[in-house]
This record gives C-alpha cells, sequence and structure tokens, in this order.
C-alpha cells in the first residue's frame, strides 16, 4: 500500500493557476488579514470536532497542538502561513477577473 501511495505522489504534478504577475491593491491588505483570521478559525474548529486541544507541542496520538489559540496569539510565523493562502486565494479571484470591492 505505501508503495502505491508513493507512486501516487509522484505521478501528480500540482498546477495552481499563475497569479505571479498579480498585485493586490493596498485595500486589500486588510481583507486578507481577515480572511488569514476566519482560515484560522475554520481550521480551529475543525481540529476541536476531531478532539484536539492546546498542547505546548504537536503531538498527534494526544491529539495536542500549539497553535489552538486566537489568531492574534500565534507566532509570526503561523499567521504569515495562513496570509498566503489568503492572498493567493484574493489573487485567484483577480486572476480570473473577478472584482472585489467593499460596499
Amino acid at each position: 500500500r505505501i508503495d502505491a501511495e508513493r507512486k501516487y505522489a509522484a505521478m501528480y504534478e500540482p498546477k495552481p493557476i499563475d497569479t505571479c504577475g498579480i498585485r493586490l491593491p493596498e485595500d486589500l491588505e486588510v481583507l486578507m488579514e481577515r480572511i488569514a483570521e476566519n482560515v484560522h478559525e475554520h481550521w480551529s474548529v475543525g481540529r476541536i470536532r476531531e478532539g484536539w486541544i492546546y498542547g505546548p507541542q504537536r503531538d498527534d496520538g494526544k491529539k495536542t497542538h500549539p497553535c489552538l489559540v486566537p489568531y492574534d496569539q500565534l507566532p509570526d510565523s503561523e499567521k504569515e502561513y495562513d496570509r498566503i493562502t489568503a492572498g493567493e486565494t484574493l489573487k485567484l479571484i483577480l486572476a480570473l477577473g473577478y472584482t472585489i470591492e467593499k460596499k
């Protein structure tokens, strides 16, 4: 089974839509941060539903994770991970021809 999984993984080539030419306007920076926070909140809800709790170190067996804290208490490296997800999502929306405007 492990060999089959490795073979499949070796065949998979991720092909994200190229967003490297998209620059987010400054007014979307606030939105990006709100999305990043919301991504973390959704991740946290999912983990908690699965029985995970806060712990100073990640332990899959004990289901503890140091990032089960409010977004503003995350280390900058973890916030950056969520910001990248949010930023790439916003860039994809723009790359696909949509506009984003606040009402």
